[in-house]
């Protein structure tokens, strides 16, 4: 890998689709412990969770602060449940430094901007109108460059994941949007 490139890594579904965030220890201490593996390589965790996974406290407050306590490095959150955008659940993550994903297609209002941590803006796009297939237009991308520009500026840490990858649209547009960003 080139110097300075970095790998975002996504929890197990074992963890955040079959478990729902409530019985994780065993499974997220051997992920932890393969993914060490990459040393300086591994960047961001990202903990992508199922449609109907509806914000619960008690549960995120143990899972979050167990995860925060394993790793140290950076962590994004993509919910698709709409009680995950709520101002308290925002507070949540702010306080727990753990930043929601700026998601495509958007699954609730406000998931189309990225919230909680101030350390970490996080993109992932799935392809829009046609998830996993569509590319994305030139203004789209120079919005999200212009986005990422502004993290930069501020000193804030700055991932875009595209995963429009069945019609083979992610590698253009993620090499559209790297020449944006050189610009």
């Amino acid at each position: 890998m080139p110097a300075g490139f970095r790998f975002s890594v996504k929890l197990p579904k074992a963890i955040t689709h079959d478990a729902q965030l409530a019985t994780w220890e065993p499974v997220l201490d051997r992920f932890l412990e393969e993914v060490g593996a990459l040393g300086e390589k591994l960047g961001c965790v990202l903990v992508q969770l199922p449609p109907k996974l509806a914000f619960e406290h008690t549960v995120a407050e143990a899972f979050f602060r167990s995860l925060c306590t394993s790793y140290s490095g950076p962590i994004a959150v993509e919910p698709r449940h709409p009680t995950w955008a709520e101002e308290t659940v925002e507070s949540f993550l702010r306080d727990h430094g753990i930043a929601r994903v700026a998601a495509d297609p958007v699954r609730f209002p406000g998931a189309d901007r990225p919230a909680g941590s101030d350390r970490l803006v996080y993109y992932r796009l799935h392809g829009s109108p046609r998830i996993y297939h569509s590319a994305y237009p030139n203004a789209y991308l120079e919005q999200v460059a212009g986005e990422l520009r502004r993290a930069a500026e501020r000193g804030t840490e700055a991932w875009c994941i595209f995963d429009n990858t069945a019609s083979g649209a992610a590698v253009p547009d993620a090499l559209s949007l790297l020449a944006r960003l050189r610009e």
